[in-house]
């Protein structure tokens, strides 16, 4: 596809998305619990000065009626009240702020392995992990469990922040060797960029000014490297994915014939002229004009929001997905995916779901669960039956309509999908489609399948 753009077109996409990338920031915070994420957090709010006058004011108030001297600043993003009485974190905590250099998305998610769904709902749209180690306990099970849930929604950026490096009188043999061991590991499961950094979150070392008590260390400040790393890919690199969410069709005076398709362009770049495939019909048309935000355009880019207007009137509805002809994703009914289940409900073999994908969603039945994944160690246990809150595993379904999947190695966000329960709505289990390193243990015995929607 990118052949069929000029350069000149290809430059204003290349330049607009590193606009993006250098402006904004998505990214999540991990760790065991007591390993100090909240403080490290609430350390980057306070030394980047996006902590409110009264906010501060009530964390104070907070820390001194709980007998401290000085401002808890975990207390800036544990909300809930147990979290604060039993001084862990339990739900995902949204914090924004921003610096001269970039404006940050910052998911806190909880450490404890009770709450892994927890984290893969906050890492799942991450450009960055801060995967936080208790200097003075090293590398342990939940830090590998993170590492793997990081290497598996394939976040492309981790950073192993060494906390508490004053209870260690700031070693640098410490933080050396459970950088190594932890770089091993992690690269070991396909995680392309890991960046280690001594601090302490309580006393403020390397969080946002350099430490003083660390001079044998040269490296970047967290928010120095949260400021610089590099994010975002060029769009005119990967095939145009276009969900459509609405049609307009005004049908007034004015606009008597107007049919236009409304979404938020998915991956890649589309332009006037293209030739453009209907998914899952196959239909063919080519695109006759882009509208993006009142102007009309020739070309347009992810992650923009546009109405798309076509050559012929097809029967074209939200769910549908337009893709270029000569790159145009095949469409499938059956579905191998790793899944990681969120609901406390198992998700059992047989289950009738709704599979959501982009704008779509279809009925779905689980014909096969061939392998729960031990983030611990990365073993598999074969063909468990079901998924209990927290696991992760393989599934295989069957949709009765066909979908254009993506990998997700290729795409995160047309590669994945929730699935749902058809009674209520409900959000049951998060899925990533195609390979991954938790593949399907060999000789499991696939199990029978259940009436009902057996597609």
């Amino acid at each position: 596809m990118t052949s069929n753009l000029t350069s000149e077109e290809q430059a204003a996409a290349a330049a607009v998305e590193r606009s993006a990338a250098t402006s904004q920031l998505r990214f999540a915070t991990a760790g065991s619990v007591d390993d100090g994420k909240s403080t490290l957090v609430g350390r980057l709010l306070h030394d980047s000065k996006s902590v409110l006058a009264d906010q501060l004011e009530a964390v104070e108030h907070a820390s001194r009626s709980r007998g401290q001297e000085a401002p808890d600043l975990a207390l800036l993003t544990d909300g809930l009240r147990a979290e604060r009485e039993q001084g862990i974190t339990i739900d995902v905590a949204y914090r924004y702020f921003a610096t001269p250099k970039r404006r940050f998305i910052l998911a806190d998610t909880p450490g404890h392995v009770q709450y892994t769904r927890n984290m893969v709902t906050g890492a799942s749209t991450a450009e960055l992990a801060v995967v936080l180690v208790d200097a003075r306990n090293g590398v342990v099970e939940q830090t590998r469990r993170h590492a793997a849930v990081a290497a598996l929604l394939r976040v492309p950026h981790v950073v192993l922040a060494v906390n508490k490096m004053d209870l260690v009188d700031y070693a640098e043999p410490v933080f050396a060797a459970i950088a190594e061991e932890f770089t091993t590991y992690a690269a070991s499961l396909g995680v392309p960029e890991i960046t280690a950094i001594p601090i302490s979150a309580l006393a403020g070392d390397n969080v946002v000014t350099a430490s003083a008590n660390m001079d044998w260390y040269g490296g970047p400040t967290v928010l120095e490297h949260l400021e610089t790393v590099p994010v975002g890919t060029d769009p005119s690199q990967d095939p145009a994915r276009f969900p459509v969410q609405y049609v307009i069709r005004p049908q007034t005076a004015e606009h008597p014939d107007y049919r236009g398709y409304a979404g938020q362009i998915a991956s890649g770049v589309l332009r006037v002229g293209e030739a453009v495939t209907v998914l899952p019909s196959g239909r063919t048309s080519a695109i006759t004009g882009i509208d993006a935000l009142g102007a009309m355009v020739d070309v347009a880019w992810a992650p923009q929001s546009v109405t798309l207007t076509l050559a012929d009137d097809l029967d074209i509805s939200r769910g549908d997905l337009l893709a270029p002809s000569d790159h145009a994703p095949e469409t499938t009914r059956d579905v191998e995916a790793t899944v990681c289940h969120l609901h406390d409900r198992p998700l059992r073999v047989g289950d009738r779901v709704l599979l959501k994908h982009t704008t779509r969603t279809v009925k779905a039945i689980i014909k096969d669960i061939p392998s729960r994944l031990t983030l611990a160690d990365l073993s598999h246990h074969p063909a468990p039956g079901e998924l209990a809150a927290n696991d992760i595993g393989r599934v295989v379904l069957r949709t009765s309509e066909p979908l254009a999947l993506d990998a997700y190695d290729a795409s995160r966000r047309t590669g994945s999908f929730l699935l749902l329960d058809p009674a209520d709505g409900t959000t049951l289990t998060a899925g990533m489609a195609g390979d991954s390193f938790a593949a399907p243990a060999e000789g499991a015995e696939a199990a029978a399948d259940d009436e009902g929607w057996d597609f």
